[in-house]
């Protein structure tokens, strides 16, 4: 069993930037991608960023530039820095391991609010 737990969210001003850690128990390494959707209220779950077990990274379009992925298996902890943020950004966020498509474990979710 994979436990998921995040930290680092928070209320931001646009423009400015945080930077979310997710930390697994057990030992996920190199069994599991791992990975970030968001929800904003009143919208459905969207998908964030994806980092594989062999390195790769990939981001949805409207983040792209602006968000970075990295992973620490040493440390079992997935982060994502988010830079010029604005508040389009303003959800709730959820990290993952498994599949970007079908993830098997989920984390209880970070609040990130982008506001003046």
């Amino acid at each position: 069993q994979v436990q998921l737990v995040e930290s680092g969210g928070g209320l931001v001003q646009p423009g400015g930037s945080l930077k979310l850690s997710c930390a697994a128990s057990g030992s996920i390494n190199g069994r599991y991608g791992m990975g970030w959707y968001r929800q904003a209220p009143g919208k459905q779950r969207e998908w964030v960023a994806h980092d594989s077990n062999i390195g790769l990274t990939d981001y949805v379009d409207s983040v792209k530039g602006r968000f970075t992925i990295s992973r620490e298996n040493a440390k079992n902890t997935v982060y994502l820095q988010m830079n010029s943020l604005t508040p389009e950004d303003t959800a709730v966020y959820y990290c993952y391991a498994g599949r970007s498509s079908q993830p098997a474990y989920w984390g209880q979710g970070t609040q990130v609010t982008v506001s003046s």
